[in-house]
C-alpha cells in the first residue's frame, strides 16, 4: 500500500461537478493499494498519518502532528500510484490491486483513521473519475510505502 500525502491549506474532490468531499487545513491522501496489501499495511501508514509531524509550531519548525492543529484528512483513492513505466510509453498496472480487493482494504483504511486519529475524514469515491483540488501547504509532499516501510 502507498500514499502520497500532501499537506494542505485547502483540498476538495469533485464528480460529475459536485463536490463530494472537501478539507481545510489538513492533509490530501492519496491512497493506491496493491494486490498483495493486508490490513496490517493499512495499519501502518494510518499509524505513520496520524503521528507525522509535519505541521508548523509557533517558530514555524514542522513539529505537530495532525491532531494538535485541529486539521482534517482528504482521502482519495488512486491506483495509478502502483504503475510501472518500466516498459514501453504506457503505465502498465498490473500490481494495482482489482476492486474486490482494493475497495474493502480503501473502507477498512478510511473507517480506521476515523477512529484512530479522531479527525475529520472526508473522502472521494473509489473508482470514480474524479477532479482534485489541493492547495499545497509549504509545498510539503511526502510518499510513505508500507512494503518498504519508508
Amino acid at each position: 500500500m502507498k500514499v502520497v500525502i500532501q499537506r494542505v491549506s485547502e483540498a476538495s474532490v469533485q464528480i460529475d461537478s459536485v463536490i463530494v468531499g472537501a478539507i481545510s487545513n489538513g492533509l490530501l491522501v492519496l491512497l493506491g493499494v496493491e494486490h498483495e496489501d493486508i490490513k496490517e499495511d493499512a495499519d501502518y501508514l494510518i499509524q505513520k498519518l496520524i503521528s507525522l509531524r509535519i505541521f508548523g509550531d509557533e517558530n514555524g519548525k514542522m513539529n505537530l502532528a495532525i491532531k494538535e492543529i485541529n486539521g482534517s484528512f482528504l482521502v482519495v483513492s488512486q491506483f495509478t500510484l502502483h504503475a510501472s513505466t518500466k516498459k514501453g510509453n504506457r503505465p502498465s498496472f498490473i500490481v494495482a490491486a482489482r476492486p474486490e480487493t482494493a475497495i474493502p482494504l480503501y473502507e477498512y483504511f478510511t473507517q480506521q483513521l476515523r477512529e484512530l486519529s479522531a479527525c475529520v475524514v472526508q473522502t472521494g469515491q473509489f473508482g470514480a473519475d474524479m477532479k482534485v483540488k489541493l492547495l499545497n501547504d509549504g509545498p510539503v509532499t511526502l510518499i510513505i510505502d508500507s512494503k518498504r516501510k519508508e
